[in-house]
């Protein structure tokens, strides 16, 4: 197997001494260069990968950022030149992890540390590029730090004016357009929560969420794009205003057509506040950007909410920033003037990291539209007209490139681009091989994971470590990730538990509505004594990378046996005829038994021929005990609103429970075929 180095004139990549596929290895220039070897420097930490093996040099890193935390969070403080004040006491001396606070005399703000309004009078900082915002449409709205600051402050005045302040809500159905952006730094000047979700949320999944918030300011746009279709919003706002009795005002993102009948509050467009309102007033505004206590609560996200109502998770402003910075700086390695892009909604935590790169000194690209439209070449052209440096995108959407035989470097010119990232389902072990092949050999590519639960990853990239075939590269700095058996001991080369066991900045405050903290505690620390549970069912290889199997409440377990899906996926989905898949279990006789449920491509036929060739393939390169009781063809797969399979959804249609909350997924209207087939099962 080829391995991919980057060489830069007579660099020798430095290789690691490992028997697993590698497929990428970093030059000794790109290593002396990254963020993470001049952070363990100016720490001063023998750690340097240079001078020793890049594996050795991060497992140093590693342990000393679990082993003495305090430090280390002060460093990435220092080193990523964050504006504020951490404050004399490290933590709250808490030994109960949940219980936990970092910094509990610090003050920041965020809006602060992403506008950076201290370098504005420097004229080249000041009409740098802050964001790129693009649609569907091919409509292109490019700001500059200036004139984002500008904007920031003029909504920021407008909700101060409405009487919007410190823990108000602010709830917003928004595209991935520059408003959003805008809207939440205004929110969180201010201290003001702010909670967001996509327009393809159905009525009761928007209401499901921020009905239990009770915001007093709803932000949403007139219409949306998507797939060549414009979605008209209105009449659907109208309906979500009149369920919601503690808003108070509204702002319409387009030309609002209605006037709010029966809506006792103020109505006014978007424009016509940026047009009506002072950038800088000291009557209106007179400290921008207010310090506020570094756990002040910064947004509220949602579970994916298929099991019942969604919780409401509250992430604090410190810990989301620190993580943040910690991430984009040291193991994304981003720069001064890079832009990063990641294909994402406004409904998905990736959303919220996006935003905060801005304090990194990165421009962000958005992008609000389908990813296949018109074609399948759309945002690989986006990427090169705009210079991006670090491409992201979902596993799934690398995977319907694949399929559709799309091949980016035949296509555009990605002089720029240093790094792909990938997550929201594993990224399977092909996948890494079709990027190498078709988009660049010179490519630090990184899986990441983590999730909605700490708005950013416990398992992730680093630009000095060689990149193996499916693997996640390394654990997170400053967070002690491990993967345990049943009875909580750690193992590694064996499928278990992902967990954390440590304290670390971004986990939540708590969940909205939860004053004892008991739904938070029971969902993840009961599982193992004083210990963060995932719910991922993960690996840690002797290479000290991850490898996820999907989440472990759906892992199936024919005979005793715990089976990953994403073993059986990474195998179905090499079949040319199937879209995708989804298996589950469904109990019989005392024992479970694998379904398949496959849905195929347009122009594929089903047949005996092709359900034979899946068994087999499964056979072959995995067990006799992944081969599926059942093959099913189905019409579509339920998802989430965030765009995942929902592998729970369909198992409990088969099993005859509760669905819990059909509306938090996209397609609700699936399950009644899964149901149906049920029926025909228990009637033989």
């Amino acid at each position: 197997m080829p391995i991919h180095q980057a060489r830069t004139g007579d660099d020798t990549p430095l290789m690691p001494e490992v028997n697993s596929p590698i497929l990428w290895s970093p030059s000794r220039d790109r290593i002396a260069d990254s963020n993470v070897r001049h952070f363990a420097l100016k720490v001063g930490i023998d750690a340097d990968p240079l001078s020793q093996r890049a594996e050795v040099a991060y497992e140093k890193l590693h342990r000393w950022s679990i082993e003495y935390p305090a430090p280390f969070w002060r460093g990435v403080w220092d080193f990523s030149e964050l504006q504020g004040s951490l404050g004399e006491r490290d933590g709250n001396r808490s030994d109960r992890i949940w219980e936990h606070r970092f910094f509990p005399d610090g003050e920041l703000n965020y809006a602060q540390n992403v506008l950076q309004p201290n370098r504005l009078s420097d004229p080249k900082f000041s009409a740098s590029i802050a964001t790129i915002a693009v649609d569907e449409t091919g409509h292109e709205d490019v700001v500059t730090r200036r004139a984002l600051y500008d904007q920031v402050v003029s909504i920021a005045n407008y909700f101060q004016s409405l009487g919007i302040g410190r823990g108000d809500r602010i709830a917003a159905v928004l595209p991935n357009r520059i408003e959003a952006v805008i809207g939440l730094l205004a929110a969180s000047a201010l201290g003001a929560i702010w909670t967001s979700c996509s327009p393809d949320f159905g009525d009761d999944a928007l209401f499901d969420r921020f009905g239990q918030i009770e915001p007093l300011l709803l932000i949403y746009a007139t219409h949306a794009q998507y797939n060549g279709k414009r979605l008209e919003l209105e009449s659907r706002m109208e309906s979500l205003i009149q369920r919601l009795p503690t808003l108070k005002h509204r702002i319409a993102v387009g030309s609002p057509s209605f006037r709010g009948e029966g809506f006792s509050g103020t109505s006014v467009s978007w424009s016509d506040v940026l047009a009506q309102s002072p950038t800088q007033s000291e009557d209106c505004f007179d400290c921008p950007f207010p310090p506020l206590p570094f756990h002040h609560p910064l947004y509220i996200l949602y579970s994916s909410g298929t099991t019942g109502a969604p919780k409401c998770i509250l992430h604090s402003a410190g810990g989301s920033l620190l993580q943040h910075a910690k991430e984009h700086r040291l193991h994304v390695d981003l720069k001064p003037g890079d832009r990063l892009f990641y294909y994402t909604t406004t409904g998905w935590m990736m959303w919220n990291w996006l935003v905060s790169a801005l304090a990194s000194d990165a421009a962000i690209v958005l992008y609000d539209g389908s990813p296949l439209t018109p074609d399948a070449g759309v945002l690989w052209r986006l990427a090169e007209r705009h210079g991006v440096t670090h491409f992201g995108a979902s596993a799934r959407y690398y995977a319907a490139l694949e399929k559709q035989s799309y091949v980016p470097k035949d296509h555009v010119q990605l002089p720029r681009l240093r790094s792909i990232l990938s997550t929201g389902s594993p990224l399977l072990p092909e996948q890494f091989h079709w990027i190498y092949d078709t988009v660049g050999t010179d490519l630090h590519l990184a899986s990441i994971s983590g999730g909605t639960d700490i708005v950013s990853c416990f398992v992730l990239g680093n630009p000095t470590l060689p990149v193996h075939a499916g693997e996640i590269q390394c654990p997170g700095l400053g967070m002690d990730v491990a993967v345990f058996d049943e009875d909580g001991n750690e193992r590694i080369g064996q499928a278990g538990e992902l967990v954390c066991r440590n304290a670390f900045p971004s986990m939540p405050i708590g969940f909205w509505n939860d004053p004892e903290n008991q739904r938070y505690r029971s969902t993840y620390f009961e599982r193992f004594a004083n210990t963060w549970w995932h719910g991922d069912w993960s690996l840690q290889s002797e290479n000290g990378g991850f490898t996820i199997y999907g989440r472990s409440d759906a892992t199936l377990n024919p005979g005793g046996v715990r089976i990953g899906t994403a073993e059986i996926y990474r195998q179905i989905e090499t079949i040319p005829e199937v879209a995708e898949a989804v298996a589950t279990a469904l109990r019989q006789d005392g024992d479970e038994r694998i379904v398949l449920f496959v849905k195929l491509r347009g122009d594929a036929q089903w047949s005996d021929g092709l359900v034979a060739s899946m068994k087999d393939r499964l056979r072959h390169h995995c067990s006799p005990r992944h081969v599926p009781a059942w093959v099913v063809e189905a019409p579509d797969l339920p998802r989430t609103i965030s765009g995942k399979l929902s592998e729970i959804a369909v198992r409990n249609a088969i099993s005859g429970q509760s669905i819990g909350n059909a509306g938090a997924l996209a397609n609700p209207e699936s399950l009644s075929f899964f149901q149906r087939w049920r029926e025909t099962i228990i009637s033989r």
